[in-house]
């Protein structure tokens, strides 16, 4: 399982959850030069270790667990994953 940031943060972009990421797997973080280029940030699915820490400090609730996200945001488990797999391309 991993978690998943859904298009709920679009726009917001609230970095409370890329604080308390003890496996730094949010990205972009505010200190990326990419931060600015992205309208949300998201979890590396690779890197992310399940600690659920990101989930409850999301003030738009924009984190699920992956098979809890809700059938209106399901596109964002594939957007999240994409953003990871541009990054290694």
């Amino acid at each position: 399982m991993t978690y998943v940031i859904t298009d709920a943060c679009a726009g917001r972009k609230d970095t409370a959850c890329w604080e308390v990421c003890p496996a730094d797997a949010i990205h972009p973080g505010p200190d990326e030069e990419a931060f600015a280029a992205h309208v949300q940030l998201y979890i590396d699915p690779t890197e992310c270790i399940d600690c659920s820490a990101c989930e409850p400090v999301c003030p738009v609730e924009a984190i699920y667990p992956e098979e809890d996200v809700p059938q209106e945001s399901r596109d964002s488990v594939a957007v999240n994953r994409d953003f990871f797999a541009a990054r290694t391309a």
